[in-house]
């Protein structure tokens, strides 16, 4: 990682752009504020504001890590969760091979602040993004990119792009294959995929480098149906290098591995018979980093194998209530401009009051307004105008991508950094 680059984060000037931070802090950089580790309930945050628990982080981090290691995967988690370059920092040197992106935008941000290995998990056909991309790597011998292809028409637009730009390092690219008929990208067909891997290889600008596919777009997806998609990710593999289509790497990149089935791509690519080249089992799951209070705690595979552990929420929105017009509904400060909403509403975990904490029993969320939280409250419900309400959240990449700069705390309140998203 570059190091000045994230330095340079925390010399940005806190002011009106960063919800929920203490107005008192305006002029000072983060670094200062960080400094002062504030407190997030007593130390001048307002309402609405997110917070990242520290602990739970480091033990996300760690658990992927012993993970991936313990199943021989190599790790690029995917960074589209958090566009936090702090991040990607932590998640490599938690062991990540490098990190997984899926617009050109995203991979600026990750060139600026000095990721060497990216893996662009989408067919890139953007002309000046192509350029770019060329110029990055011939500027910088140590920059490994790769990318999807799924169609001869997006390897014909690759190389045009490339071969205009002059580029003297061909990008390397995996055959998308598709995760079923009417899934999301990718070649439908073995013989599509092959007809890729024919165009790739009758072009100067592009290099196969092996193949890939996302198991998450399986239809109708259970445990069978996932694991018989992701063996014939592997046969493909298998038949390429069969074919001599992998002569002359020094690896064959086999990638697959959302948030959902990372337990099944374990499993299959344990099977990998050997090839003519070492293979660089490369899984990609991102949200684990925060993890979540509702779909991704629903459906993570560590329900499915709990004896290799268990992620943890990481997020906790901080709200107020700011009207009880009666005994059976409340109204928070926080909304749609604050909260991911695109899953699942948010949870009522925890009331505070007078620096005491309890269970919110009796509260639920039933809507949100763009500035309002709804709360249909029971005769078991003790809330008050002025507590602070804290909600577990569904889906993590709907709520980075609210909050530009989010407080990291620690189990009592302390905020010792503050986490910055580009999206």
């Amino acid at each position: 990682m570059v190091l000045d680059a994230l330095a340079r984060l925390t010399e940005e000037r806190v002011d009106h752009r960063f919800k929920g931070l203490p107005p008192d802090a305006g002029g000072l950089t983060v670094g200062e504020l960080a400094a002062q580790r504030r407190n997030l309930f007593t130390g001048g945050f307002t309402t609405p504001v997110l917070a990242l628990s520290a602990e739970r982080l480091e033990h996300n981090l760690r658990l992927m890590e012993t993970y991936a290691a313990r199943h021989g995967l190599a790790f690029a988690p995917h960074g589209k969760t958090s566009m936090a370059p702090q991040l990607f920092r932590r998640q490599i040197e938690h062991g990540a091979w490098g990190i997984t992106l899926a617009v050109p935008h995203q991979v600026r941000v990750a060139r600026a602040f000095g990721v060497q290995r990216i893996f662009l998990a989408n067919e890139l056909v953007d002309a000046a993004a192509l350029r770019w991309i060329a110029a990055e790597l011939d500027a910088d011998p140590g920059f490994r990119f790769i990318c999807y292809v799924d169609s001869v028409r997006g390897v014909e637009l690759m190389d045009a792009a490339l071969t205009g730009a002059g580029a003297s390092r061909p990008v390397d690219v995996v055959v998308e294959l598709a995760a079923g008929e009417g899934a999301r990208t990718g070649a439908r067909t073995e013989d599509a995929c092959a007809a890729v891997a024919d165009a790739v290889a009758g072009v100067r600008g592009l290099r196969l480098a092996g193949v890939a596919g996302y198991e998450g777009e399986v239809p109708r997806a259970d445990p069978e149906r996932v694991h018989a998609w992701l063996r014939r990710l592997v046969s493909l593999a298998a038949d390429f290098d069969k074919a001599g289509r992998f002569a002359g790497l020094d690896e064959i990149v086999l990638s697959a591995g959302g948030s959902a089935w990372f337990d099944a791509v374990a499993d299959v690519f344990a099977e990998v018979p050997e090839l003519s080249s070492p293979v660089l089992k490369l899984l990609r799951s991102g949200a684990y980093v925060s993890h979540d209070d509702g779909h991704y705690r629903e459906l993570t595979p560590f329900n499915r194998v709990p004896e290799e552990g268990a992620l943890e929420p990481a997020f906790r929105l901080w709200t107020q209530v700011v009207s009880r017009p009666s005994d059976e509904q409340a109204f928070t400060n926080a909304g749609k401009r604050d909260a991911a909403y695109d899953l699942d509403l948010p949870f009522a975990q925890v009331v505070r009051r007078d620096g005491s904490e309890r269970p919110a029993t009796g509260i639920s969320v039933t809507g949100l307004s763009d500035q309002h939280a709804w709360l249909r409250t029971t005769g078991e419900a003790d809330l008050e105008v002025g507590d602070w309400v804290g909600l577990g959240l569904s889906h993590p990449c709907t709520s980075f991508d609210k909050w530009e700069l989010i407080p990291l705390a620690e189990a009592d309140g302390t905020v010792v950094d503050y986490i910055r998203t580009f999206f």
